[in-house]
């Protein structure tokens, strides 16, 4: 008896994983732990730092998981608001580092505000869209498109385009599972393909040169080619097997940049191979399906949208990561979903998880 009743005080709040997507995030998570295990043996201190992050945004993610879709209707709003202002005082008085302006000074902590906006721009859209659902008009939907220009364009000129990247997806995946007609969706991608020369005479000389980069990157093979020529000898040299953890040579003998944060899956292509890649690629559909399956089962307009946001989010994430490091696209400083160290990014993941938990639990509930 006294157990039960013990039980039934914690009960509500340990009980409040979706047992799926939880399992996903485990195996996610051990191979994480594999991977960066072998790609940080000579990095001090980072197997370590990685294990905290990876706490923390557990913790992070219970927390949020805690949360009523109605607190997080009500934070909607001051998180946007937040965020813009911060990403406005990061204009202002940043601190620059390697050439961009990204961060916020805060005494102890440096913060990054783009990150605020990644959760809080899908969350004020979808938050729009719900409470407009009844009268929803064209003009709606060209609001939204303002509130989602802002911090893009805040973002951008830090510069930050992978930020900026996933900022915008993941606000106007809002705007298209709220019913962007497929008519505007087909103008908007004609006009943007019109504009790409426009674009190119705005983009920095970074940028630009990323881009040819990418197109060919022998043309300067020991400098801004280095990271994506060695990358691709890493995973192509893992073949169909791989070579076996701990045994990849680019790894450990130091040739891959950046390997336990933005290029830690050529660590996991050459150790674990053709094989390895196929699996890890099943672990992030299943991730993905998860939380659309959620997003299908959700009981308000508010749910639908925030979790297919956040899905996106998800499959963002891992899309351009595996891009850019196997030489697809241009790299971009994006991290490999719960793969790569940084505590920023793995928090606000975390949060994403933590949100789909959350709109799993409520699926019942409706919200006028």
């Amino acid at each position: 008896m006294i157990k039960q009743r013990w039980w039934s005080r914690i009960k509500p709040y340990v009980d409040v994983f979706d047992r799926p997507l939880l399992t996903i995030l485990i195996v996610l998570v051990s191979v994480s732990l594999l991977t960066m295990f072998s790609s940080a043996y000579d990095f001090p201190g980072r197997m370590q730092g990685h294990l905290r992050n990876l706490l923390l945004a557990a913790l992070v993610m219970w927390i949020v998981s805690l949360c009523s879709p109605q607190t997080l209707m009500r934070a909607a709003v001051p998180i946007y608001v937040a965020g813009l202002i911060l990403l406005v005082l990061v204009e202002l008085a940043g601190v620059t580092k390697k050439g961009a302006t990204r961060w916020l000074d805060l005494g102890p902590i440096n913060i990054q505000p783009s990150e605020i906006m990644k959760i809080g721009l899908p969350l004020l859209l979808a938050w729009y869209f719900h409470k407009r659902e009844a009268v929803l008009q064209w003009k709606d939907y060209v609001i939204a498109t303002l509130l989602l220009a802002f911090p893009t364009i805040l973002i951008l000129k830090q510069p930050d385009l992978g930020t900026a990247i996933l900022v915008f997806s993941s606000g106007f995946a809002v705007i298209f599972f709220a019913g962007l007609s497929w008519k505007i969706l087909t103008g908007l991608i004609l006009t943007g393909l019109a504009s790409l020369p426009l674009v190119w005479t705005l983009m920095h000389d970074y940028q630009r040169q990323r881009v040819l980069t990418l197109l060919d990157p022998g043309s300067d093979p020991l400098g801004k080619g280095f990271h994506i020529i060695q990358s691709t000898v890493a995973i192509g040299s893992g073949g169909i097997l791989g070579k076996g953890w701990m045994q990849g040579t680019q790894t450990h003998l130091e040739f891959i940049p950046e390997r336990t944060t933005d290029f830690i899956f050529s660590v996991y292509a050459e150790e674990f191979g053709l094989i390895g890649n196929f699996v890890l690629l099943l672990i992030y559909f299943a991730l993905i399906i998860r939380g659309f399956l959620i997003a299908s089962s959700a009981g308000t307009l508010f749910g639908r949208l925030l979790a297919s946001a956040v899905t996106l989010i998800f499959f963002m994430y891992a899309f351009v990561n595996m891009g850019m490091v196997s030489g697809i696209l241009p790299v971009v400083g994006v991290p490999l979903p719960f793969m790569s160290y940084g505590g920023t990014a793995m928090i606000t993941l975390a949060i994403g998880c933590g949100i789909l938990m959350t709109i799993r639990r409520s699926r019942h509930l409706i919200q006028g």
